[in-house]
């Protein structure tokens, strides 16, 4: 699989700082270690802004950006090398060995940035810069303005206007590369067999957190850093909870189980819902609801088009599951009449999707100016309708009581329409059922 070049990662930096204002500076801080417990860390994940710039994977770094330093615009400051810290935590790419293997104009130890980074704020009218993700480090960001703006020996103009550096990287990962789509079409493909695996290997009387495991096995012995979001198992009632993570039940025959699962692959995730029946056998109302939803998403998939409104997937799925309840008997009224009462939201309550991308709820407006923004080759967004019965709702007939149901798929935006990446995991029932026939995963 081809990998990020370097030469990619160096033209979205040159990209950045196109879009930034005269005379200013760029700080990203490479993401905390976190501490599990005493002196034990969560095994380290890197800033996606940090990654998407650099692909520098270690924690401990700085990276500037600094549009038209004659001396280089893209600094990054790091750990050292340490042949003793190395042999206990891992190895360390050092700063001499970083500046060629990242394509850097230069690099410093990390432990030399007080000394060094004051004098490259010195005069610039601009800082950008994320602030909220690490707090000693914003702390730390403001004494070193604090520091220029203070040195009355300084001729330069202060340091005077901080600007979200969120909103620009936001826009440029929004627009995925050809090696970026490749990238997800293998965590697709890597989640998708996951899926068919627990399909398989599912069975009466097992519990949730086992299905989690042979989903997540097959993501780890793919190739995958692992889960790109807690996996949701949800067997029965327990699909009702959108965000259902505890996995502990057991699944019950007669009962269908919704999972929610994708991996990351190289720094970029997969979202994958499916639901089917623990026996393998829809029942006739779960037939009807799943068929409503299926259709829901078909749909609003064939909606995706470049040129297209980001609204149109949603709008289609709220009219044929609408449609779909008020047929049932589950909805009473006139279609167009329960659309605009929102009536549809006790039994669906999100929206049909979200971009995707290095975060699995991936950056980016949705809206420009008020206006549902368009279409444009390059985005990825998820389609992942659902009906959701809670067993409490007493408005509906009880043979619904507790029926969930979500179908999610990864769709990337083509120029001439659509791709979905995640097919190669089946939703039709009869491809269900008939996969779930064959014989159990090992």
């Amino acid at each position: 699989m081809t990998m990020i070049s370097k030469k990619e990662y160096a033209a979205r930096r040159k990209d950045l700082m196109s879009m930034m204002a005269d005379n200013s500076i760029a700080v990203i801080a490479a993401a905390p270690e976190k501490v599990r417990s005493k002196d034990t860390l969560y095994p380290y994940k890197q800033s996606t802004n940090f990654s998407y710039l650099s692909g520098f994977s270690e924690p401990c770094a700085v990276m500037l950006l600094i549009p038209n330093r004659q001396q280089g615009e893209c600094v990054l400051f790091c750990r050292d090398k340490d042949p003793l810290r190395e042999t206990w935590d891992g190895l360390r790419l050092g700063p001499i060995e970083a500046k060629q293997a990242l394509a850097l104009d230069d690099a410093f130890p990390i432990d030399d940035i007080d000394d060094i980074l004051p004098g490259l704020l010195e005069g610039k009218s601009h800082i950008y810069y994320s602030a909220g993700k690490d707090k000693a480090f914003d702390k730390q960001l403001i004494q070193w303005v604090d520091e220029v703006t203070l040195d009355k020996e300084s001729d330069s103009e202060p340091c005077c206007e901080q600007v979200d550096l969120d909103h620009l990287l936001a826009e440029l990962r929004l627009i995925k590369s050809a090696a970026e789509i490749k990238l997800m079409r293998k965590a697709a493909d890597i989640s998708a067999e996951a899926h068919c695996r627990a399909m398989r290997f599912c069975q009466p009387g097992q519990y949730e957190y086992q299905l989690q495991a042979e989903i997540e096995h097959q993501f780890m012995t793919s190739g995958a850093t692992g889960p790109a979001y807690t996996s949701i198992v949800g067997g029965g009632k327990n699909a009702c909870i959108l965000h259902y993570i505890e996995n502990r039940q057991k699944i019950s025959d007669g009962d269908l189980v919704l999972i929610d699962a994708g991996c990351e692959y190289e720094n970029y995730a997969a979202d994958i819902t499916r639901t089917f029946p623990v026996n393998g056998k829809f029942s006739p109302q779960q037939a009807a609801i799943y068929d409503i939803v299926l259709q829901a998403q078909l749909e609003a998939i064939a909606k995706i088009t470049p040129g297209a409104t980001y609204n149109v997937a949603n709008d289609a799925t709220v009219a044929v599951i609408t449609e779909g309840l008020r047929n049932l008997g589950i909805l009473d009224g006139e279609v167009n009449e329960l659309i605009e009462m929102e009536a549809y939201k006790d039994f669906y309550m999100h929206s049909s999707g979200h971009w995707l991308g290095m975060d699995v709820h991936d950056v980016g407006d949705y809206k420009i100016d008020n206006q549902w923004r368009v279409y444009e080759p390059g985005m990825v967004v998820t389609v992942e309708p659902g009906i959701y019965i809670s067993p409490d709702n007493r408005k509906v007939a009880e043979k619904w009581r507790g029926l969930a149901v979500r179908i999610e798929d990864d769709i990337a935006v083509t120029k001439t329409g659509c791709e979905d990446l995640t097919s190669g995991v089946p939703k039709a029932r009869s491809d269900i059922e008939l996969l779930m026939v064959a014989q159990p995963s090992v």
